[in-house]
């Protein structure tokens, strides 16, 4: 079934510089003025509005090429597909060989999911909701948490990520998690998406937070950070493969709590500085390229693209332990209210970041990893459901699935129109969303986004992934 005025829309894209032609819930895009571009492939559901920016910004990406040589050889958009704010659309999925981008991952580097299940039934945890949740503010919101390291301790943070961190942490434990069980942290290493390790250089990161000797207070870590970024305590609502559930620890009626956050200003220094340096490079006297989107070759510089991935790969250790501190913070404030509970992980995984796959690398803005059978977490809005999969590891897609249902209205219309909206026409009906900011809970509202229904069901169709278990939302945190 075709979307209605289908041939309408297809020539109002022509009249914007875009090639579009569409079967079977997919969208085919390139740019008019570049036929030696791959075509980028971007799967939507029927019912879902076409957004004539993201395919633009989506087309413009696949035709990246470096002058020096390097091209984009593939690329194709998760459901969750809208405009990004930095021209490179939410969704997008780029192959890249000879060449990497800086600018398609941007600055939130390693911004990804991280989910833990709790022993718990929901009268459990409702009967003591209200203290739990001033200990959380308190951490979240207001800065009592205690995650003060020393300087050795930041620089394998940086250099190795989660096992550099435990490494230190075993010689000389600090702050809060003087209180964890470090042990299991080392266990649960292993359900981290590379095991939350990859290949830093602590020289890379902001000078502050890598002094010679002492005690470093980092502000940004075990921090939420805003945009679509939470916290949530969640249900096991409905399990749907029992095998794979069971393997990761999963059964109905737990509470669950899941993560969405990432590299924090580290991100923001490292991707900025990498915009910016691939900009410089460019070849004196050749016309920038018109979406302002610079790559960094191999066959010009491959010094730097290799400093890039170290530079990228430094936020990404930072981003692993960020998500983990967020949860370990709420794991002993669980134990401190609810007593003896052990709350593992089931998994963590990115969906910024660039990784050596296919024939070079491949890059995910707001896409994450779905290799055959590897856990996948997609979150709904705060007043819909959440969904763990599992990777079918799907070529046509670069082995990818979306990280969210997918923004529909701009946090700018929702603060604009949304405060004059009731609370049902918002989607906030029955939502307990815990934050200090009135605001925080418009602009996120279930109205600002795609039904995630829909997002799942076209992917499992498109044999990306398949449901193993379904959440509800409890409670969310918004910084």
């Amino acid at each position: 079934m075709q979307p209605k005025n289908l041939k309408r829309l297809l020539r109002a894209l022509e009249r914007q510089g875009l090639d579009v032609t569409y079967n079977d819930r997919t969208y085919s895009v390139r740019l008019v003025n570049s036929p030696d571009a791959p075509v980028a492939e971007v799967l939507l559901p029927e019912d879902f509005p076409v957004e004539a920016k993201a395919l633009k910004q989506l087309a413009n990406l696949a035709s990246v090429r470096h002058p020096s040589g390097g091209c984009v050889c593939r690329a194709c958009a998760t459901p969750d597909f809208h405009p990004g704010d930095a021209g490179v659309a939410i969704g997008s999925v780029v192959e890249t060989v000879g060449q990497v981008i800086p600018g398609a991952v941007g600055s939130d580097i390693n911004c990804g999911m991280r989910l833990h299940v709790v022993d718990l039934t929901i009268e459990e945890f409702l009967a003591k909701r209200d203290q739990f949740v001033e200990r959380m503010k308190g951490d979240y919101f207001f800065g009592t948490r205690d995650v003060t390291m020393t300087a050795q301790t930041m620089r394998s943070l940086f250099q190795y990520g989660v096992p550099g961190w435990l490494d230190a942490m075993l010689d000389q434990p600090t702050g809060s998690v003087v209180k964890s069980n470090l042990s299991q942290l080392a266990q649960e290493s292993e359900r981290i998406f590379l095991g939350g390790s990859m290949n830093g250089d602590w020289k890379l990161a902001p000078e502050e937070l890598v002094p010679d000797a002492g005690l470093v207070r980092d502000g940004g870590l075990a921090t939420i950070g805003g945009g679509n970024h939470f916290v949530e305590v969640q249900r096991v609502d409905k399990v749907e493969n029992r095998t794979l559930a069971h393997a990761w620890g999963v059964r109905e009626g737990q509470l669950a709590f899941m993560i969405h956050s990432g590299s924090r200003n580290v991100g923001k220094y490292i991707g900025g500085m990498w915009r910016d340096k691939a900009k410089a490079t460019w070849q004196k006297g050749l016309k920038y390229p018109d979406s302002q989107i610079f790559p960094l070759s191999t066959y010009s510089h491959p010094e730097l693209v290799a400093s890039y991935l170290q530079a990228e790969a430094t936020a990404a250790n930072y981003a692993f332990v960020n998500r983990l501190l967020l949860a370990e913070l709420l794991r002993l404030r669980l134990r401190e209210v609810y007593k003896d509970v052990e709350a593992p992980l089931v998994y963590d995984l990115p969906h910024n970041i660039t990784l050596p796959e296919g024939q070079g690398w491949v890059t995910r803005k707001g896409a994450c990893p779905a290799h055959l059978g590897q856990p996948v977490i997609i979150p709904g809005s705060m007043g819909a459901y959440s969904y763990l999969m599992v990777g079918r590891g799907n070529p046509a897609f670069c082995n990818s699935a979306s990280h969210g249902a997918g923004r529909i209205r701009s946090r700018f219309d929702l603060n604009r129109r949304g405060a004059s909206q009731s609370e049902a026409e918002l989607g906030l009906t029955g939502v307990d969303c815990i934050t200090l900011r009135e605001e925080r809970r418009i602009e996120e509202a279930p109205a600002a986004y795609k039904p995630i229904q829909s997002v799942i069901d076209v992917q499992v169709e498109a044999e990306m992934v398949d449901v193993v278990a379904r959440l509800s939302p409890v409670l969310t945190f918004k910084a």
